[in-house]
């Protein structure tokens, strides 16, 4: 039985399409990581037409290797990106080193947390110098779908 809030939860998540993230992957000429799992949709209007952002979520896996995921980009709207580590016993320990590059300043992320990123910064390359556990990685758009350009 469906009650009056039940479209606004989003229990079956649907996978992100390959392009549908311009300047990751594929869709930028890029060789998808092989650390990486599948991308989901956590909200999206697709899913929920009301809703007026768009937030992603993929797991991270293990890697010893230096891995380059994201090229620089630029949105017109502002965004967060969330990294969450798997230890229950130390949630801050990320069990990676991130790199992440914002407006060209370089910054090494070892401890969960996220950024703010505001309309019009360029941000990335990102990428991970290695990962020693899986972690969650979360873009949370101020926007209902996914736009971005080339710095």
């Amino acid at each position: 039985m469906s009650t009056e809030y039940q479209r606004l939860f989003v229990s079956d998540m649907p996978v992100i399409k390959t392009g549908e993230m311009s300047n990751e992957g594929e869709a930028a000429g890029l060789v998808q990581p092989e650390n990486l799992g599948e991308g989901f949709w956590l909200m999206h209007p697709d899913v929920v037409p009301e809703s007026k952002i768009n937030m992603s979520h993929i797991w991270v896996h293990e890697t010893t290797e230096p891995v380059h995921w994201v090229n620089p980009h630029v949105h017109d709207y502002d965004e967060i990106l969330i990294w969450t580590g798997s230890n229950p016993e130390d949630p801050r320990d990320l069990g990676a080193e991130i790199y992440m590059e914002i407006d060209g300043e370089r910054h090494i992320i070892t401890t969960s947390g996220s950024v703010y990123i505001p309309a019009g910064t360029v941000h990335c390359p990102l990428g991970f110098n290695r990962v020693d556990r899986p972690f969650r990685f979360s873009a949370l758009s101020l926007n209902p779908t996914y736009q971005s350009h080339k710095d």
